[in-house]
């Protein structure tokens, strides 16, 4: 997953995009990277680190100009300890042209085999956002032949990447001297919304959270399918460019990566966080008696909204149990030393009154490896639980997501090819309560009657482009990024910081 944004406006757009970026932080914190234009002109920078630590005042000062673009990097495809990886990346044919890209294509390895092969262009890394790039440079470079660039040239380019390009893709780009480009693929799995200044400035962004934060009001939702061509002068152009589009967002944006004060195709974050809270209020009551439980605990943090919820609808005290260290980063690597794992421990302590002789209910917002649990469930028992229960607003999450979102191969989920009862020995509580999937699909679906469905692949092995099988999942999970290194540091949600962190 990864945080992308975009902007033409009458003024310098550094410190503009530099904002909107430290509110997208919570989808990457892997990399930063800005680029602005100056008459025709790209000024690039871009680094390994967190938005504040990759921008000083010298690299703000050696980004001019009045459009550009920005992204904040989580990878899941590449090399992740390349600062060549990190985005924008640039080719400089035709006119020049940067891009960011939120998303993860699923035929990246195709791709650069015909790159290579017929369109005579060369890939320099490993990252498939590179290939999308030349993709599109290519394509664009066809629909113009040599002539002036228009509005309609660049959408006959996307049309033609939409028929190329299979996966998941949220695109903006910086053409020089003519404007910025954002699309979505087909399917709309990856979230982008636009909005507009009160000078007339123009942003296109990955969460509305990004729009409104940095005074813009939001205008609309990038459809699936749909590109956006805005002009140096602000004026929006816009088609529909895919033959069959249809709106299956990710539903894990819902449960766990967008912040909650984010509306992504017209759902509330928050609300749908709520609503997944009251269905799970019936899978508890049938699986715990509520009388059992004295206490309702969230998991910081993405879990606050339906933990509410859920002690509401069935009558028992809501308490903080846990208070997140907001400052432990990731473990330095030392020459000749491995990378060392940090403890949950360093990163949540117990507020042990909470727990003391209580019968406790954890709330999680999703479980996916499973060892975080476990360890969460010993903390809750060393600090005096009497039993603790634990229950999840998500339901098992079974297989390995190939859309954008580093989730483990299959071997490493805590629920693949187990019952729940299998999984609650594993994490050690006395009864575990899962979200079904149907029961989730209708929780947040309900919010929008236009959504066509979710990719909720995680969860039901369902893959909406249709083009995946366990040929396919097991090449992308071979290029999963800095698979054996990335293993041994610990990548869990909580050793980075969270949506209502940011």
């Amino acid at each position: 997953m990864c945080g992308i944004v975009g902007v033409v406006s009458s003024a310098p757009v550094n410190q503009l995009i530099y904002d909107a970026l430290l509110l997208l932080q919570h989808r990457g914190q892997d990399a930063a990277g800005i680029v602005t234009q100056q008459e025709r002109k790209f000024f690039m920078h871009k680094a390994k680190g967190m938005v504040r630590d990759v921008f000083r005042t010298r690299n703000m000062r050696a980004l001019p100009g009045n459009a550009g673009l920005g992204q904040v990097r989580y990878p899941t495809a590449g090399n992740a300890y390349s600062e060549e990886e990190a985005q924008p990346f640039y080719v400089n044919a035709p006119y020049g042209i940067v891009l960011v890209h939120n998303g993860n294509l699923t035929n990246a390895q195709v791709l650069k085999a015909e790159l290579f092969n017929t369109d005579h262009r060369h890939i320099n890394t490993e990252s498939d956002s590179e290939v999308l790039l030349n993709v599109f440079a290519h394509e664009l470079d066809k629909s113009t032949r040599g002539q002036h660039l228009t509005p309609e040239a660049v959408f006959d380019a996307v049309a033609q990447v939409h028929k190329r390009v299979r996966g998941s893709y949220a695109v903006i780009a910086l053409i020089a001297g003519h404007g910025v480009l954002a699309f979505r693929d087909p399917f709309g799995i990856r979230p982008l919304s636009m909005g507009r200044g009160a000078d007339g400035a123009v942003m296109v962004a990955s969460e509305t959270v990004s729009l409104e934060g940095t005074g813009h009001v939001f205008e609309r939702h990038v459809a699936p399918g749909e590109a956006v061509f805005i002009d140096l002068d602000g004026k929006v152009h816009s088609r529909q460019c895919a033959e069959n589009p249809k709106l299956f967002p990710c539903i894990f944006e819902f449960v766990y990566l967008a912040r909650p004060d984010s509306v992504l195709d017209g759902i509330s974050v928050y609300q749908a966080r709520l609503n997944l809270g009251e269905t799970l209020a019936k899978r508890v009551v049938s699986t715990v008696p509520p009388n059992d439980i004295d206490v309702i605990i969230p998991i910081p943090e993405s879990s606050r909204p339906s933990a509410t919820q859920l002690a509401h609808l069935l009558g028992i005290p809501y308490r903080e149990g846990f208070v997140k260290n907001r400052y432990v980063g990731r473990t330095f690597i030392m020459p000749g030393q491995g990378v060392r794992k940090k403890s949950v421990r360093q990163k949540l302590n117990v507020i042990a009154s909470e727990f003391k002789g209580r019968n406790v209910l954890l709330v999680d917002d999703s479980i996916v490896r499973g060892t975080t649990s476990r360890e969460i469930v010993q903390m809750a028992r060393d600090a005096g639980a009497r039993k603790v229960y634990l229950a999840s607003a998500a339901p098992p999450v079974r297989y390995p997501n190939v859309y954008g979102i580093d989730m483990p191969t299959a071997e490493e989920l805590v629920a693949h090819d187990r019952t729940v009862e299998q999984i609650r020995e594993i994490i050690g509580c006395d009864a575990l309560i899962y979200q079904d999937v149907e029961g989730m699909k209708r929780a947040i679906g309900s919010l929008n009657s236009k959504l066509d469905g979710f990719d909720a692949s995680c969860f039901d092995g369902v893959y909406v482009t249709g083009d995946i099988n366990a040929d396919d999942i097991a090449r992308i999970n071979e290029a999963r990024i800095g698979q054996e290194d990335a293993l041994e540091e610990d990548t869990s949600r909580l050793a980075l910081p969270n949506a209502q962190d940011a």
